[in-house]
Formats: C-alpha cells, structure tokens, sequence
C-alpha cells in the first residue's frame, strides 16, 4: 500500500495523463543551470509521489505584509509559481487560474490563488501588486528573501533556473509551470499541468473541494 502521502499527491494526477506526458516532454529539454536539484529530478518526484510535496512558507505579499501558509486555512489554494517579467508562460497560467475560479461562482469563493515568485531580486512587493491586480482581485503575490523562496519551491518539486542573461537581457528565468492544489486543512492535493484549460481547471478544482467536504 502506499504512503499517505504518495496517495495524495496522486489525487489528482491520474485525471491529466497526456498533459504530463507533454511537459515531461518539454522540461526534458531545458537547459540545466547548476541548482541543488535537476529539473528532471524534481518532475520525477512530483509525477510518482516519490516525496512529500508542499509545507510551510514564511514570505511577504504584494503589501509588503508577512504571510504564512497558516494564514489561509480554510481555503483551497492554487498556488503557482513564476515571475512577473515572464513572457507568456505564466500570464497563460494564471489566466486560467482567474477564469477557473470565476467559473466556480459563488464556489469560487473557497478559493485562494497564490503567485510566488522566483525572481525576488525583480519582483518587490511594489512590482507584484501591480501585476497580480492585472489577472483577479484575490491573486496574491508573494515575495521573499531568494534562500526562502529556494526552499519553498524545491518543497513543491517546482524547478527554476535564471537563463543566459547574454540571450535574453537578464529578464528570463527558467521554470516549471504547475498549478498547485493544497488543500483547506494545509495538506498537498494535486497538480495541475502546463496547459490546462480554465474549464478543465475548474472541474479539478471542483472534484478537490467536494473531497474536502465528503471529509
């Protein structure tokens, strides 16, 4: 039987097979910065719940306010991460997240979307308030001192790397791109992968909340 935990991180995995199969795809071609763990290593770990996925963070938000991950109990976070300098990747992601949650009416409301950042050298409290409000009205951004936000990232299995500054002007960073589910009690649910639709997003996170209340 499987550990506790490996269970739940597969909640939901098994609902976007062809998905993964993609960004497995995709990530497997990145290029490798040094960083404690590969890109390859931590999907590995992500997709076959070889670990515990997700825990405590301790940042700031776009107000410049101190924000634990104790600080949303009771709602169903989705939690992404990315930078604001990001091309296209991440305003895709996090359009669907906005569009999911609208989705869901007044359901919607159980839910906390979270954009923490991978790039806390560029993306201040001032920058981050002026991009989260550019996607939903409850879309926090979440910043932090590097080291921090290192180690909550590679908490989630969630891969970044800065980029060769002589390709792209130092703007870029390279990065994984889930959508974390966790649920209202603090504990790891699922993943959605690079690429799902708001509509599909919207039908996981509607199987994760009736989970919680059959609970």
């Amino acid at each position: 039987m499987a550990p506790e935990g490996a269970e739940k991180g597969l909640l939901l995995a098994g609902a976007f097979a062809g998905g993964i199969a993609v960004a497995a795809a995709g990530w497997a071609l990145w290029p490798q910065a040094p960083t404690e763990r590969s890109a390859t290593e931590l999907m590995e770990a992500l997709m076959w719940g070889r670990e515990p996925v997700g825990g405590p963070f301790a940042l700031i938000d776009h107000n410049g306010q101190p924000r634990t991950d104790a600080d949303y109990r009771g709602k169903l976070l989705l939690i992404y991460f990315g930078f604001t300098f990001c091309s296209d990747v991440c305003p895709t992601e996090l359009q669907a997240m906005a569009s999911a949650i609208d989705q869901l009416g007044p359901a919607g409301d159980a839910i906390q979307p979270l954009f923490i950042t991978v790039d806390p050298e560029k993306d201040t409290p001032e920058q981050l308030k002026g991009y989260v409000t550019l996607f939903h009205p409850r879309l926090i951004g979440l910043t932090g001192d590097p080291r921090v936000i290192k180690k909550v990232a590679l908490a989630y299995k969630a891969y970044y790397a800065k980029s060769d500054p002589t390709r792209n002007a130092g703007t870029e960073v390279d990065h994984s791109s889930f959508i974390f589910l966790v649920g209202p009690d603090g504990k790891y649910l699922g993943f959605a992968p690079p690429g799902t639709s708001p509509g599909r997003l919207a039908e996981i996170i509607s199987h994760a909340l009736a989970h919680k209340a059959i609970e």
